[in-house]
């Protein structure tokens, strides 16, 4: 009986710890339109460290979702943050949920619209007295966002979670392998192309969704970022994070970036998948984790990061 009361405090107590938790709609104006966020504000002495936590590609929200998926990994991980006494803002990727009016057409988005949207949000926050430091949290392409963005003096660290480890272009020719061979064999002309900054306007029907027209310009605005060199230009701490059961970015990816910045922090997860899931390595059970919002994100990877952020 004694335990079971013990049992029912703690979970009184983690609930009156997750109400104290304070929700804030923030919006970040831009030149083609607003784009909204979410500060999670700990029940915390203040100024805290806080965390500006970028989404991965596709059309993904401030929690980690698309319209296809729900797992709420992102919101999850803010929700871990705010226990240990850490502040987050996280934001619907312009063109997206409600960032949907500062979308741009596909044609005339760029990578670098990303970069700049995350800049920007650096610079609200270190403007805020109520944070103490500013850390750049980037998940898979946010990685790469991050880590130029976090070029900026006002990053005090940075953390990349499942971040490939080389030129976008050449995880393509990776993943088209997969694919029968004649796949890859139109796919790379296409690609080297679009390397070299040049677009294709004969794109086979079988790969017009993948090299349409309309999407080429922001392939070749993203193809010339090489993580590598973006992360060996990073002076601040670093920490590279990643899941061993991610299948959609290897466990070599980390150990690239890791070789490219030889004082950052990396740490490999067992079990984790690219969602911060505890999953099976078959590709099959991994990917019903994707629409499982009430799996937990994974412990490990919210004590890695929390003990990475407030070390001095």
């Amino acid at each position: 009986m004694r335990l079971q009361f013990i049992s029912f405090l703690i979970g009184l107590l983690a609930a009156f710890a997750a109400l104290a938790q304070t929700e804030e709609p923030v919006t970040l104006k831009t030149e083609t339109g607003n784009i909204e966020g979410t500060l999670l504000l700990p029940d915390a002495k203040l100024p805290v460290p806080v965390v500006l936590i970028i989404a991965g590609s596709g059309p993904t929200d401030r929690d980690g979702n698309n319209p296809m998926m729900k797992n709420n990994s992102l919101k999850m991980l803010s929700a871990e943050l705010a226990k240990k006494g850490i502040a987050s803002l996280r934001y619907d990727k312009r063109g997206i949920a409600q960032s949907q009016p500062a979308g741009l057409k596909e044609a005339d988005l760029r990578f670098e619209n990303y970069i700049q949207d995350a800049e920007s949000w650096i610079k609200l926050l270190k403007q805020n007295k109520n944070f103490s430091k500013v850390i750049v949290i980037g998940h898979s392409e946010g990685s790469l966002i991050g880590m130029v963005a976090s070029q900026n003096e006002n990053v005090a660290k940075f953390i990349s979670i499942a971040g490939i480890g080389q030129p976008a272009d050449m995880t393509f020719r990776e993943q088209l392998k997969a694919q029968p061979p004649f796949v890859l064999e139109q796919s790379a002309p296409i690609l080297d192309e679009l390397v070299k900054g040049k677009t294709v306007e004969n794109v086979p029907q079988m790969l017009f969704s993948l090299f349409r027209p309309s999407v080429q310009p922001y392939m070749i605005s993203w193809f010339k970022y090489d993580p590598q060199k973006e992360i060996a230009k990073l002076k601040k701490l670093v920490l590279i994070v990643q899941g061993t059961t991610d299948i959609q970015v290897s466990v070599e990816d980390a150990k690239r970036l890791k070789a490219a910045n030889q004082s950052a922090k990396m740490t490999i997860i067992e079990g984790m998948n690219h969602i911060f899931k505890n999953a099976d390595s078959d590709k099959t059970k991994n990917i019903q984790t994707y629409n499982q919002p009430e799996l937990p994100v994974n412990a490990e990877l919210v004590d890695v990061i929390c003990s990475f952020i407030l070390s001095k």
